[in-house]
């Protein structure tokens, strides 16, 4: 749809701009009122720039802060926000005239050697983005312990087993079992990484202690096969959002999928001729091929023949509602899964339940932990064999009689 610049009229040095950037907003799937919102703050914008004798070049992060700052004062009640922005610094650092989102500097020999472990772990190990963040979070206050107090040198030479207990005793203690057997497990990775660099002598892996735990103590809790029913009848399937809803709830629950798995769904991974579907697996540069359900494939064919927005960026199967029609994240598909349970009344759940119940409900249906162990895609069968606990059926054939019981 066309919209009347006449009506918003920009004017200034981002004048020229005004066409190109409502098309680019058409594209993005922004109806007409938002894009004149928008038009609307370029305007303000390249008014602003003038009067301030500035050229778009010199759009950093402190001018942009400094522009909504003078428009909160002006008193504007629209898209005063930094976020607001992102559309209008999104299309002109797009062109190659606004100068590019600046990342925070890696400055001092901790943050550099703490981005030299990052790179290695995206670029050697294959280890998601998110991922990497979390491995340097926890391992920040072990490589702080080495920085000398000039501030400017970090002795790693000095390194030792003693350093590694000592950091294990000291800190995991005081945080929760998950957390604790991340930060061991991090620790090792890094002191890999250190050792493949070159910066110590020798390997530390080994001195690592390990955190007590009991692995697989508890019982995976799936949902009923009446509350499955009732989580993909919750969605409204005449609507566009509860179509696409439907999807991934019943590619979740029938597929026991992971949340980044259906996120990262391309168009491409459907073989719709040969009935299977590729999941590029949230863990590792890794992608497995599985069999395409006749009625996961007719609720991923409802949602793109009929709710899947034409503006959509990219390839990803599934795509934000609302301008603009980005990729869902996999927060996103972990919330889908949440505000469906809210409207059944569950308790709070989670996309991983999901992944137990696709597990349970085969179970229940006479599967055998192998293939279980196939579907979900295990890489170690002990990790399927927690599924064990839950075969009410044939833990009773092995349960001895209570004492003073007659068998």
């Amino acid at each position: 749809m066309l919209i009347d610049l006449s009506r918003v009229g920009v004017s200034g040095p981002l004048s020229a701009f005004a066409t190109g950037f409502a098309d680019h907003m058409t594209r993005q799937g922004y109806n007409p009122h938002q894009t004149r919102l928008h038009l609307l703050l370029l305007n303000h914008l390249s008014n602003w720039l003038a009067s301030e004798g500035l050229v778009v070049g010199e759009l950093r992060a402190k001018e942009v802060e400094r522009f909504q700052l003078s428009r909160d004062e002006a008193g504007y009640s629209f898209l005063r926000s930094i976020r607001a922005m992102q559309p209008i610094l999104g299309y002109l650092r797009g062109l190659g005239i606004a100068p590019p989102a600046s990342s925070p500097p890696v400055s001092g020999v901790l943050e550099a050697a703490l981005a030299r472990y990052r790179g290695y772990l995206i670029l050697e190990r294959g280890i998601r983005n998110a991922s990497a963040s979390r491995y340097i979070e926890l391992m920040r206050p072990f490589l702080q312990t080495k920085v000398l107090a000039d501030g400017h040198t970090l002795d790693l030479r000095s390194l030792t087993a003693v350093d590694v207990v000592s950091f294990v005793v000291t800190n995991c203690p005081r945080l929760s079992p998950g957390t604790a057997g991340l930060t061991v497990s991090a620790l090792r990775s890094l002191l890999g990484f250190l050792y493949v660099d070159g910066v110590i002598d020798r390997s530390l892996v080994s001195a690592v202690p390990t955190v007590p735990g009991r692995r697989l103590t508890g019982l995976p809790k799936g949902l009923a096969a009446d509350q499955v029913q009732r989580l993909l009848a919750s969605c409204d399937t005449s609507t566009r959002s509860g179509c696409r809803d439907f999807a991934v709830l019943t590619m979740l629950v029938r597929l026991g999928l992971r949340a980044g798995e259906v996120a990262k769904l391309q168009l491409e991974h459907i073989d719709w001729r040969g009935g299977e579907i590729v999941i590029a697996h949230s863990k590792g540069n890794r992608a497995e091929r599985l069999p395409l359900p006749a009625d996961v494939g007719e609720a991923i064919a409802a949602y793109l023949h009929h709710s899947r927005p034409a503006s959509t960026q990219g390839r990803m199967v599934f795509a934000r509602i609302t301008a603009p029609h980005h990729a869902l994240t996999t927060g996103a598909v972990t919330q889908i899964v949440r505000h469906a349970g809210e409207r059944c009344g569950f308790e709070p759940i989670h996309a991983h339940r999901l992944r137990h119940t696709a597990a349970t409900l085969m179970l229940r249906g006479g599967a055998s932990l192998p293939e279980i162990g196939q579907l979900l895609r295990h890489r170690n069968a002990i990790t399927t064999s927690i599924y064990a606990k839950v075969d009410r059926d044939a833990l009773r054939s092995i349960a001895r009689p209570w004492p003073g019981v007659v068998a």
